[in-house]
């Protein structure tokens, strides 16, 4: 039984959605949701990395936007219901952050070195969301940082460059209040753009500079350690650095990647059809969740 690929009837009415870089349209399905298209680069593994990245959410525990696998005309993506209540808007990272630091560069889209993650932990401090919607605590996760915590944990098992400052936020509403966002945009993840000829060689290669270990540690996060930073940290340091924040918190999400196994993981990649993925690319993927998970609980 494999994730099914849901189809988007042509006659649905759609909105164009301006933010990012790739083709998205809001839609509304038949019970009346509004839904989120976006379109994956053809060639790219995007649309898989974001349901793989969903999955592993979903067991870690960590609030997540919902993807499923989606196909509209020709063009394939993946879809995702809005986790905004009907009342709010998703207010990002930059337009938060703009509002604690006066001079705070919004609108950088590369290296944003202002986006540290002191700057983050201090701008949730300040205005203290509550949890995500229909996230309910496990105890030890008792705010927003704590669970901000758990969104770089997953960036550094799977591998996620992507946590730059609209790629975060809150949710602000009559009926719900302010709420942190539940993590989402995991696409560029496990290895997605690589070719295969590339994967390849690296699960094959000898040589230590080409193997998938020297992959795994050059992935970096889109938050700095300090604003005069030249490069931002890589994705371990980042959650390193946050669980010296939050110490309790990052050591409730390691016990939580220790109750993973490789099974696990495997079971996700074999439920994404065969037609989305390679052999290869899912290999490739399972091992760096296999490099990044030991190196993570051997912290």
């Amino acid at each position: 039984m494999t994730y099914p690929i849901i189809e988007i009837p042509g006659n649905v009415s759609s909105q164009l959605e301006q933010l990012g870089t790739k083709a998205k349209v809001w839609y509304f399905n038949e019970q009346g949701l509004k839904v989120l298209f976006k379109e994956g680069r053809p060639g790219t593994g995007e649309n898989w990395a974001e349901k793989v990245c969903c999955e592993i959410c979903r067991m870690l525990g960590i609030p997540h936007a919902e993807y499923e696998l989606a196909v509209r005309g020709n063009r394939k993506g993946v879809i995702s219901p809005t986790f905004v209540p009907e009342d709010g808007r998703l207010i990002l990272g930059n337009e938060l952050l703009a509002k604690v630091y006066t001079g705070y560069e919004e609108s950088r889209t590369y290296q944003a070195s202002h986006h540290t993650l002191r700057r983050v932990v201090a701008a949730l401090d300040v205005l203290s969301p509550d949890f995500p919607v229909g996230w309910e605590s496990p105890g030890r996760v008792k705010d927003s940082i704590g669970i901000f915590t758990g969104y770089l944990l997953l960036d550094a098992l799977v591998g996620n460059q992507d946590r730059h400052h609209e790629n975060w936020g809150v949710t602000n509403s009559q009926s719900q209040g302010l709420r942190l966002a539940p993590t989402f945009d995991h696409a560029s993840s496990l290895g997605r753009n690589e070719t295969d000829e590339n994967r390849f060689e690296r699960l094959q290669s000898k040589d230590a500079g080409r193997s998938v270990e020297h992959y795994c540690e050059r992935a970096r996060s889109g938050l700095y350690k300090m604003t005069s930073g030249k490069k931002p940290m890589n994705t371990i340091f980042a959650f390193q650095e946050a669980v010296k924040i939050s110490p309790v918190a990052g050591q409730f999400w390691l016990e939580r990647l220790g109750k993973i196994n490789a099974v696990d993981f495997e079971f996700i990649f074999n439920e994404i059809p065969d037609s989305e993925i390679s052999e290869t690319a899912r290999n490739f993927a399972l091992k760096m969740l296999s490099v990044n998970q030991n190196r993570l609980l051997n912290l």
